[in-house]
């Protein structure tokens, strides 16, 4: 069968598929310590370098190869004290002696810049966020909770154990803990049992594609 000759006047268009905008989002991750939400979180920047990384703040001293700026915002107690008083932290806490926050402009700026952002922070920091996502629209939009936990508390002392960065008595004082944040897992959006790396970060990449579909979050081409 030949092919049929274009009518006089006609032209050949490009048929191109349908786009759509998404708003970033924001990933919380949250787990106890030692199941491992470092490594995702590296796994998952590595997998989507559109992404962008919170980084937090802290008053505890660098661990062997960290750096100020990259791993963690440095702080000493004093000065840490003085942006709680100024109201810059938008969640902080205080963990066996020592406090992390998170700066709002730290959350704000790079969501504005139109980057899907991760962050990485411990069970009663995830519980403050959500909060206050609530009374700022432009959070509670972006905002996806995810909490990772290992699949026993067998699992993760064998873990806290290779980590090889706490004596006896303190990793005891981890597995008390985790106890507790393990019980908060109904308040995320998604829970992740902790299996392998390659799995984990498999099902982390199916949340984000997922959340990033939502209605909520897209804007349909115009037809």
């Amino acid at each position: 069968m030949k092919n049929r000759k274009p009518e006089a006047g006609s032209q050949k268009q490009e048929i191109r598929p349908p786009t759509c905008s998404t708003r970033p989002l924001l990933i919380l991750i949250s787990a106890p310590s030692g199941s491992g939400k470092t490594t995702l979180s590296q796994q998952l920047l590595g997998a989507r370098p559109d992404m962008t990384r919170a980084v937090t703040c802290t008053t505890r001293p660098p661990r062997p190869g960290e750096k100020d700026g990259v791993d963690y915002h440095f702080f000493a107690p004093a000065e840490f004290q003085k942006q709680v008083q100024a109201g810059d932290f938008i969640e902080h806490a205080t963990v066996f002696g020592r406090s992390y926050g998170t700066l709002r402009s730290e959350l704000l700026d790079k969501l504005r810049a139109g980057r899907d952002v991760l962050l990485n922070v411990d069970v009663q920091g995830a519980a403050t966020i959500r909060r206050r996502a609530q009374a700022e629209p432009e959070l509670k939009r972006a905002l996806v909770t995810v909490f990772l936990t290992p699949p026993s508390l067998a699992t993760l002392e064998e873990r806290l154990h290779k980590r090889n960065t706490d004596g006896p008595e303190e990793i005891q004082k981890r597995l008390a803990f985790a106890r507790q944040e393990i019980a908060q897992w109904r308040h995320f959006d998604y829970l992740l049992i902790s299996s392998t790396i390659p799995e984990d970060l498999r099902r982390m990449l199916a949340i984000v594609e997922a959340e990033t579909l939502r209605a909520v979050r897209a804007t349909a081409p115009e037809f």
